[in-house]
């Protein structure tokens, strides 16, 4: 059974900055994702997706602080955050999709304080 893993969540103050990681139980969901992507909050709400041929998309909300990347040597879909604002606060979710289908993870939290 595949399974995802965030890490990285934690509190910080507005202006601060963390790096999300996410790492899936095994290399061959990455290696056969179609696209992966870090979403917020209940609804899931997009934050920053990239395919596997390496196209990005972010929220409008998050452009130009929000940074999607991969890494292929340790097998993980990295989202660092600057200049994070209390709006930001939000359980952050992982996900790769592989032929079609989301495998998710639990979540992590981000707390920004004023």
């Amino acid at each position: 059974q595949v399974q995802v893993v965030e890490s990285g969540g934690g509190r910080v103050q507005a202006g601060g900055s963390l790096r999300l990681s996410c790492v899936p139980s095994s290399p061959m969901v990455m290696a056969n994702a179609m696209a992966m992507g870090w979403y917020r909050g209940k609804q899931r709400e997009l934050v920053a997706t990239i395919t596997a041929g390496g196209i990005i998309n972010y929220a409008d909300s998050v452009k130009g602080r929000f940074t999607i990347s991969r890494d292929t040597t340790n097998y993980s879909v990295d989202l660092h955050m600057n200049s994070l604002k209390p709006e930001d606060t939000a359980v952050y979710y992982c996900n790769f999709v592989v032929a079609h289908y989301p495998y998710w993870g639990q979540g992590t939290q981000v707390t920004v304080s004023s």
